[in-house]
């Protein structure tokens, strides 16, 4: 009789917020600015205002509304190559990231990391992100992690088209993203920081709810979850 082998366990965060106090789609917009220069990317934010405010206002979706823009940011990097997309990665990374980076949250996860492998060895540490996928790749290599999901920029012939593969990794779909790389495997750990991680951490054996919103911290009070602010 063959004995199931029982998949690694995960812990999880989220990237932006959680990890970096800033927002991943500033330093694309910078990069692309320099690097990649058009009058969209120019007038990118302005002609997007009177959204941003009825977003902020809950007039219209918060998550709906950030997954439609980082698809419009997506189109403003066709024509890069594959090599400038992974050189974009690791400059937002550098330049706009890791300087913001919440190094105590950081730790935490680290930790959690450490705790899960002292138990099962192949315990993997992995970043669940909306921000597109060689940026979460880049920040993941820069803590020790194991990889990250991310939305997935579509590349052919070595250019990127403008487009994502799939929708923005955010909310139900990130922690949906989670459960299918998770394969079964528990997921002891989960770190986020607004409403929309509320599904990740459910997933979760220890939630942490780090420098929370409004939303996830009346959520993470009521579930006794842990909260971190840092």
């Amino acid at each position: 009789m063959t004995t199931a082998v029982q998949p690694p366990a995960i812990v999880v965060s989220d990237m932006d917020g959680t990890l970096a106090t800033v927002e991943t789609w500033r330093g694309i917009l910078d990069w692309i600015r320099v690097n990649h220069s058009s009058p969209a990317a120019r007038r990118f934010v302005a002609i997007r205002l009177p959204r941003v405010f009825l977003a902020r206002a809950g007039v219209i979706d918060r998550e709906a509304f950030r997954g439609r823009w980082m698809e419009d940011l997506a189109a403003l990097l066709a024509g890069v190559s594959a090599e400038g997309i992974a050189a974009m990665a690791e400059w937002v990374v550098e330049h706009h990231l890791w300087p913001a980076r919440r190094q105590a949250a950081i730790d935490a996860v680290r930790a959690a990391a450490s705790e899960a492998r002292a138990v099962d060895p192949g315990a993997r540490l992995v970043l669940a992100t909306a921000a597109y996928q060689p940026i979460g790749e880049a920040f993941a290599r820069r803590i020790g992690a194991d990889g990250a999901l991310g939305t997935p920029l579509e590349i052919r012939h070595g250019t990127a088209t403008g487009a994502v593969l799939a929708p923005t990794q955010s909310g139900e779909q990130k922690a949906a993203a989670v459960r299918a790389a998770a394969g079964g495997a528990e997921v002891v750990a989960a770190f986020g920081d607004t409403a929309a991680d509320i599904p990740l951490l459910a997933m979760a054996r220890r939630a942490v709810a780090v420098a929370p919103d409004a939303v996830l911290r009346r959520e993470a009070l009521r579930q006794g979850w842990q909260i971190l602010d840092v």
